[in-house]
C-alpha cells in the first residue's frame, strides 16, 4: 500500500505516518501542502489512499481535493482536519472526500476510518 500523506505540520505527519505504518506493509510520499501534494500525486499514481489536512498554506486541502477528483474519482481521500462544524464535513464529502478525522485523534481512530476505504 502506498500512502499520500499532505499536511503543512511536519509533526502531525510524523503522527499520521506512525499510526499509518500499524497497518502494515506500507510505502508513505509526504507533501507540505496542497500545491507539493498535487506534485506529488502526479508523481506517485498508484498511491493506495490519500490523507490531507484542511488548512494549509499555498492550496489548502479542499482545493487540494477538488483538483484530484478532477483527474481521479477513485483514489479514497480523508481529510484530517481541526474543523469540526457540520457544514465542513459536509462540503468535504460533496467535494470527494470519502472520509474525515477530526484532530486530535488516536491511532485507534485512523485506523478504523481508514480500514474499510482499503
Amino acid at each position: 500500500m502506498k500512502f499520500l500523506i499532505v499536511d503543512d505540520s511536519s509533526t502531525m505527519r510524523r503522527i499520521i505516518c506512525n499510526s499509518v505504518k500499524t497497518l502494515g506493509d506500507v510505502e508513505i510520499v509526504e507533501a507540505g501542502d496542497g500545491v507539493e501534494g498535487l506534485a506529488a500525486f502526479e508523481k506517485n499514481p498508484d498511491c493506495t489512499m490519500i490523507l490531507t489536512d484542511w488548512n494549509m498554506p499555498n492550496m489548502n486541502g479542499l482545493a487540494f481535493l477538488t483538483k484530484v477528483r478532477e483527474t481521479n474519482k477513485d483514489i479514497p481521500i480523508v481529510m484530517i482536519t481541526t474543523e469540526a462544524e457540520k457544514q465542513n464535513v459536509v462540503t468535504a464529502i460533496k467535494a470527494g472526500a470519502n472520509n474525515y478525522i477530526v484532530k486530535p485523534f488516536t491511532p485507534d481512530v485512523l485506523k478504523e476510518k481508514i480500514s474499510p476505504l482499503l
